[in-house]
């Protein structure tokens, strides 16, 4: 488990300047939650995922630790024009920045989104807070966006978070984010800690409902 009030204290001065917004706050509620729970979507133990996940998360956001849309939203780029079936533009949405409607479309199905949630009828729900956290976690750990995987860089025999930029886009700003990943890192695991036996402490932002479907204690 990770101590809220530690982990807080710690990106707040190296990461936010001394201080933090709701949002912020919030932002990185949901996606420590998920991982602490096994929410991600696929497995995740390793807590150098965690780190790199926020890092990339703080870079394509802004720092603003929420999904937002590209700046710009696609105009001059290849996927930023009105798609002829649906009227929508697949320009970036979300905690990793998701372009092309195809991506739009294999996102949707992995996540079984349909209906009113299907990615490439309502794009706009990539900037959802728990489906852009799925599609971040599962998209980085499955090589959705390059075909290179958090496993490529973190593993028992690698740790590599330069090239790890490589699982999202290129070498882009490789050496900031890996700074980035430095810093989350120290605060995750000052903050690590282990929960009092038969305890269970979900920590989530006002209105996100969060369900368990089975819990079993046994003596």
């Amino acid at each position: 488990m990770i101590d809220r009030a530690i982990y807080f204290d710690a990106v707040r001065e190296t990461l936010f300047s001394g201080a933090l917004t709701q949002q912020q706050v919030d932002g990185q509620n949901i996606l420590l939650s998920l991982w602490e729970y096994e929410g991600t979507g696929s497995p995740m133990d390793d807590e150098r995922w965690l780190g790199y996940c926020l890092a990339s998360v703080y870079w394509e956001t802004g720092a603003r630790m929420w999904s937002v849309r590209e700046v710009g939203q696609g105009k001059g780029m290849d996927y930023g024009v009105t798609d002829p079936e649906t009227g929508n533009v697949f320009y970036g949405r979300g905690l990793v920045q998701l372009t092309w409607k195809d991506n739009y479309r294999k996102a949707s199905a992995a996540l079984g989104l349909i209906e009113e949630r299907d990615l490439v009828w309502h794009p706009d729900m990539a900037l959802d807070s728990l489906i852009s956290a799925r599609i971040l976690y599962r998209g980085m750990a499955e090589g959705w966006f390059t075909g290179k995987r958090l496993n490529d860089y973190f593993s028992d025999s690698e740790h590599d978070p330069v090239n790890a930029r490589k699982i999202v886009n290129g070498l882009d700003h490789a050496e900031d984010i890996a700074a980035l990943f430095d810093a989350f890192m120290a605060a995750i695991e000052e903050a690590m800690e282990v929960a009092p036996a038969g305890a269970v402490t979900l920590t989530v932002p006002h209105g996100v409902r969060v369900v368990v479907n089975e819990l079993v204690v046994e003596p």
